[in-house]
């Protein structure tokens, strides 16, 4: 399947064979038995071409990893467990790769419309009938620096 995806074309037998030779001696009807099973599986569809046939995969390789994954995750008797195992097995770029991932299955992020009460307490006002909300201890100190620091910033 590697060199089918590889190549991302229809195939022969002639030209697998020859790829696999550069590394390995192999012979034709090894290669032929194997794309005839990967046929019989599903894994690749075939058209004849004269005497031979042209193979080529059903889906791609990430299709393939993916229901893959699926398959053993959908296996597993706590998911969330799983993933945290699989997530802790992961490289720093295989995290990004997968943050990535899933940015593009969200979709572009469209700024929400805040909720009446967020409104209102965003432009200083409270909505009707409960109090004003009093101002974080955080801003109050930025006010007063030396309150609570000594004018150092110790």
């Amino acid at each position: 399947m590697t060199r089918v995806w590889k190549w991302n074309r229809p195939v022969t037998v002639r030209e697998v064979l020859e790829d696999l030779q550069q590394e390995r001696s192999i012979a034709y009807t090894t290669v032929m038995t194997v794309l005839d099973n990967l046929h019989q599986k599903g894994w690749v569809r075939r058209e004849a071409e004269g005497r031979a046939y042209r193979y080529e995969a059903v889906s791609t390789r990430a299709a393939y990893a993916a229901a893959l994954m699926n398959d053993a995750w959908s296996q597993s008797d706590n998911p969330a467990a799983a993933l945290v195992a699989f997530f802790g097995m992961m490289s720093e770029e295989q995290r990004q790769a997968l943050r990535d991932a899933v940015r593009i299955v969200q979709g572009p992020e469209t700024p929400r419309t805040p909720e009446p009460r967020q409104q209102e307490a965003a432009h200083g006002g409270a909505a009707q009938g409960e109090p004003a909300q009093q101002e974080a201890p955080e801003a109050r100190q930025e006010e007063n620096p030396g309150s609570a620091e000594g004018a150092d910033g110790r």
